[in-house]
């Protein structure tokens, strides 16, 4: 028998994966389980406008991704309050059979979201060597590709890929035992064990991780200043290691960058590192489109492109662009293909967009400043007039633009350097500033230049 709790925890896993983070918060998680009322899901509205919007927008979601965890609910009912009487004798707690979608929260079962797979990810010149590490490892586990370290910025795919490997390996190898697990979640559980009052709760941790089969671990910067956990990490990874066992790590940095012990940077970067960059145009267009033929959204190509055009380093950005449109132009009653639409749903995106920097808006400040071309700037020349006004722009490129324009696409748009490049001059005058009142005063006239100060 399962509680009517448990069947909206599992639906709610498939459609996070399927709205954008501002519907699934605003809409679908503010939602109630009722009970079941024969083969209809009831769920409660907080309020009559949230009702209609999911009406409207999300139910055909809801539904979908219900009948994928429990094929024998076939309908999704929202009520409000006022409703709630007549609905008739809801069952709370219901025997229904359940897909292989269904997580028992009394087992160490994994969750992957569904709508992430090898199917559903487009493959493009910015990731086609991770997408074909991943593909490789789910096919043969702890053969040729072991550890496989996953990088890039935020909003890229790295989550994407990794359930998509998980995915694979559950359906191929269903006797594996698979864990996947978020750094927070390591620690967190890491730190428990060791002020659990039970006395084998250090064990069991252990346990738990040292006998899989395959360990998929999310957002591995984390590990950065926690010496004990790194401890741990460090033990845990040499014995899967040895044990032939395949160990999968994602990161939005590489292996170099992170802040942890050598020894374990060491073990990160011992078998395949892939990076994922910011897609290009063509790449993008090609994700929005995949993204409306899932959704069932019709828009045209120019409105795909305009997207791609504003957002161009973080899909899950551009996706939420998308999803306003089709979210304003039905609240307006209107056609998301009409420009006149397009630009009021996005009206505060192209507010944001006027005080967005560039890494080109960086760069001619710099060549500005300093009275260089922009040629030499960014291209091989090594003399002293170039090297040091150089050096400044990456460093402020690194400082302004941050985690969204990775080291090695830095790299890539001068002239092709090693990501070390960059970090060596990001790292020199961040040193030389604080010691250096000229590089000081250079690096904030050019920013104050930047920023239109």
């Amino acid at each position: 028998m399962l509680k009517i709790d448990q069947i909206w925890k599992n639906i709610l896993l498939e459609a996070e994966a399927k709205t954008t983070t501002l519907a699934y918060d605003l809409y679908i998680n503010s939602l109630s389980p009722v009970g079941i009322y024969r083969d209809r899901l009831i769920l409660l509205a907080e309020t009559r406008a949230i009702k209609n919007i999911v009406d409207n927008n999300y139910k055909d979601v809801l539904k979908k991704c219900t009948n994928l965890v429990f094929p024998s609910i076939v309908d999704v009912e929202i009520i409000t309050e006022d409703e709630l009487e007549h609905v008739g004798n809801v069952e709370k707690e219901v025997d229904i059979p359940v897909s292989p979608n269904y997580v028992n929260d009394t087992e160490d079962k994994v969750s992957f979201v569904s709508a992430y797979t090898f199917e559903n990810f487009v493959v493009g010149k910015s990731n086609e060597y991770a997408h074909a590490v991943a593909r490789a490892v789910a096919d043969n586990p702890g053969t040729k590709y072991n550890p496989v370290f996953i990088w890039g910025g935020v909003g890229l795919g790295k989550t994407h890929l990794m359930h998509a490997i998980g995915n694979s390996l559950q359906r191929n190898f269903p006797d594996k035992r698979i864990m996947y697990v978020t750094c927070d979640q390591f620690v967190n559980e890491f730190i428990e064990s060791i002020h659990d009052s039970n006395p084998n709760a250090a064990k069991n941790f252990r346990a738990k991780y040292r006998k899989l089969d395959v360990l998929m671990m999310d957002d591995v910067q984390f590990l950065a200043n926690k010496e004990g956990t790194q401890e741990e990490m460090f033990h845990t990874f040499n014995e899967l290691y040895l044990a032939d066992k395949q160990i999968i790590l994602s990161s939005d940095r590489p292996p170099k960058e992170i802040k942890i012990e050598e020894r374990l940077k060491t073990r990160f970067a011992t078998g395949v590192i892939a990076d994922i960059q910011p897609p290009d145009l063509e790449t993008r267009i090609a994700i929005l489109q995949k993204k409306c033929s899932n959704k069932g959204y019709a828009l045209n190509i120019r409105i795909l492109t305009l997207i791609a055009e504003k957002i161009t380093n973080n899909i899950r950005e551009m996706e939420g662009m998308l999803n306003r449109i089709i979210s304003y132009s039905t609240l307006v009653g209107g056609d998301p293909n009409d420009m006149n639409i397009v630009q009021d749903a996005l009206r505060d995106y192209a507010d944001a967009g006027r005080d967005m920097i560039t890494i080109d808006q960086i760069v001619k400040a710099a060549c500005e400043y300093f009275g260089v071309k922009r040629e030499d700037l960014i291209g091989k020349k090594k003399n002293k007039e170039i090297v040091v006004p150089r050096q400044i722009c990456i460093y402020l490129i690194c400082d302004i633009l941050g985690q969204s324009m990775p080291l090695a696409s830095i790299g890539e748009y001068f002239g092709g350097r090693d990501h070390t490049t960059v970090m060596h001059a990001r790292d020199k005058i961040s040193e030389e500033i604080k010691v250096n009142d000229v590089t000081a005063s250079q690096v904030k006239d050019i920013r104050d230049k930047i920023y239109n100060r």
